[in-house]
């Protein structure tokens, strides 16, 4: 078999993405301007929501919207050990304490009873994880948040709207993931997407935030405060400073800069349209996979179901058994062949960072057993079909001489 390069996530660009964002920059409106806000009104179609806000990336959607609710010093921020460093890092950046949850056994999920054990009066958010595209199980959430409704504490008017621990879901992988019926973006109290580079549907670097209607809150009050935030605090946009003599502005808060650009919103726009086609592929390349594998000694992360169907981000693979030097190998000899592999996520309490917070990993033993074995295959768009054959041929080969 000919030796084949697949690299492990490379963006899907075509013409109809460089035509958008030529069209963006012979318009004269290269930052946030119509385009975004056009972008911002299609997410909102996509995810069934009223409104929707687009910013510079997931991370900033996290932090603002913790930055919104007020959330700070002496609060808590429940979040699952098994994520990359953007889903704990926000709640440090607004001063308040990260609490980790350890996945069920066997799970990439957090475990639902201790979320309920871990909330305290102290609690103001919990952010589950819809790893690799596979929304959480959210019914088992706002049952917790329920459960211990009588401990919250609100702090100020929206808090006191809530009326008990917000429901922030980190989306990064999971745009146009389905679940009970509903899109992910509608399910959670805000859910903040990701549109970076490695992303199914990308704008080079971006996110989006939706939010489902809080009872007493004005949803366009709400969509104020992100553009009040994310744009130094200035009360007018650089669109409503064009109309004539209309320069003068005031700053209501010192506040952060991480808007949108038009550029990146033309090619989020393209994208979109291709985007229905695209998670079709992906499924099709999951849907081999498992085939492939069903005979293996590897469990697999489930996309698709009866009551859901997830965006197909990424392909985990847990070589049931093995160890981290195993799993390592795998993936050095992958490599050899030219097919590039990942690892998802290497938890939290594992990291230096986090490590000086005090976390440590034994506290965590199933999410360190999720991690110690599993390997992420490639999975995206410019798959070819002899390239899916070429990565399933050589890891069956490579696994079975363990």
């Amino acid at each position: 078999m000919n030796m084949r390069k697949i690299p492990f996530s490379p963006p899907d660009m075509t013409e109809s993405e460089v035509i958008e964002v030529s069209e963006a920059l012979r318009s004269g409106w290269i930052t946030t301007g119509p385009r975004t806000k056009e972008f911002e009104k299609l997410i909102s179609m996509c995810c069934q929501t009223e409104k929707s806000v687009c910013l510079n990336s997931a991370t900033a959607c996290m932090e603002l919207i913790l930055r919104v609710l007020g959330v700070g010093p002496g609060d808590e921020v429940i979040t699952s050990a098994y994520t990359y460093t953007a889903t704990a890092s926000v709640t440090c950046h607004v001063g308040a304490k990260v609490v980790m949850v350890d996945t069920a056994p066997d799970s990439f999920e957090m475990d639902y009873e201790k979320l309920v054990d871990a909330i305290t009066e102290h609690t103001k958010v919990v952010m589950p994880v819809d790893l690799g595209g596979v929304v959480c199980d959210y019914d088992k959430i706002f049952a917790a948040v329920e459960n211990k409704r009588h401990l919250f504490k609100p702090a100020n008017d929206i808090q006191k709207a809530i009326g008990r621990v917000v429901v922030l879901a980190d989306a990064a992988h999971a745009f146009g993931a389905q679940w009970h019926g509903k899109m992910c973006g509608e399910i959670a109290d805000f859910t903040s997407f990701s549109f970076h580079a490695v992303k199914n549907l990308t704008t080079a670097e971006g996110g989006a935030l939706t939010w489902r209607p809080i009872k007493g809150m004005d949803n366009e009050w709400l969509y104020k405060q992100f553009q009040l935030l994310s744009l130094h605090g200035q009360n007018k946009d650089a669109l409503a400073k064009t109309k004539l003599g209309a320069w003068e502005y005031d700053i209501i808060a010192p506040n952060y800069k991480c808007n949108m650009t038009d550029i990146m919103a033309a090619i989020g726009l393209a994208q979109l349209k291709r985007y229905p086609e695209m998670l079709r592929r992906r499924r099709l390349i999951i849907e081999r996979y498992n085939d492939a594998l069903k005979d293996c000694n590897v469990q697999v992360l489930n996309h698709y179901g009866e009551d859901h169907s997830s965006s197909g981000h990424l392909y985990l693979v847990r070589l049931l058994g093995k160890d981290c030097e195993c799993r390592n190998n795998v993936i050095e000899k992958m490599a050899e062949r030219g097919i590039a592999c990942n690892v998802h996520y290497k938890p939290l309490p594992m990291m230096t960072a986090y490590k000086a917070l005090g976390f440590d990993i034994n506290d965590y033993p199933n999410a360190y057993n999720q991690y110690r074995n599993e390997v992420t295959l490639p999975l995206h768009t410019c798959l070819s079909d002899e390239d899916v054959e070429y990565v399933i041929t050589n890891f069956k080969e490579i696994i079975t001489t363990l």
